[in-house]
């Protein structure tokens, strides 16, 4: 199994869509994707995610499955600068470094900081779509591993944090360590593989990262939306 997770092109957040410089990367980032053996083609529902699958589909014929799950991880917590709801990742390391549960991938969500909103609530719904999206491929998923399933590779058209979460959670890595450690720029690829041993036991192992290789090739700079310059205070 092959699953292919797409950032979306660089965002004009005011009307949900990309801006000129994200319709060129998605331009861009489809001369790559058609080249792929894709089977099957997911989206969020977003516009900013939906729009930057449109070349792609456009140029191969098909059309993506919208799933709602898809959408940007918004698990929301109350920070402990202000007072009010904030997203629960891009925070400061002084805020979660030295506190060992944010480390572990069941205990992150007792931290008397995620317990104040519902970003454990959001990410088990998004765990939930994630195997039930597998299990139509016939991968049932065993604690940390997984067994059966097909050899498919789909592709999904999402955000910057739900994919860092999907990331996490297929590689069995804390979602507040993912979401804080790596960055997907805007068209990015990152693309898992399952790999199976003589038990029938199967893992995801992660063989490119936020790769934008397809950028690189028509000198069309990174968009740095997404990484933050500062933190709140």
């Amino acid at each position: 199994m092959k699953i292919i997770i797409i950032r979306h092109g660089d965002p004009d957040y005011s009307i949900d869509s990309l801006t000129e410089k994200g319709w060129k990367e998605a331009e861009y980032l489809s001369e790559r994707l058609v080249k792929l053996p894709i089977d099957d083609f997911y989206s969020s529902p977003l516009g900013r995610a939906r729009d930057t699958a449109k070349p792609t589909l456009s140029k191969l014929g098909r059309e993506a499955e919208v799933l709602n799950w898809l959408r940007e991880f918004d698990g929301k917590i109350v920070s402990p600068y202000t007072g009010e709801q904030r997203i629960s990742w891009d925070l400061p390391p002084s805020v979660w470094c030295n506190e060992k549960r944010y480390y572990d991938m069941k205990e992150w969500s007792t931290t008397d900081l995620i317990s104040t909103g519902n970003a454990a609530k959001i990410y088990k719904e998004t765990t939930y779509g994630i195997d039930a999206l597998l299990a139509r491929y016939g991968w049932m998923r065993d604690d940390f591993s997984y067994r059966g399933g097909e050899d498919k590779t789909i592709a999904l058209f999402c955000h910057f944090g739900m994919g860092i979460t999907v990331l996490s959670y297929l590689l069995g890595i804390s979602p507040i360590v993912a979401q804080n450690n790596f960055f997907l720029a805007p068209t990015s690829v990152t693309t898992l593989v399952s790999e199976t041993d003589a038990s029938g036991c199967s893992h995801f192992r992660a063989i490119g990262v936020g790769d934008i290789s397809h950028l690189y090739a028509k000198d069309e700079p990174m968009s740095e939306s997404g990484l933050y310059p500062h933190f709140e205070k």
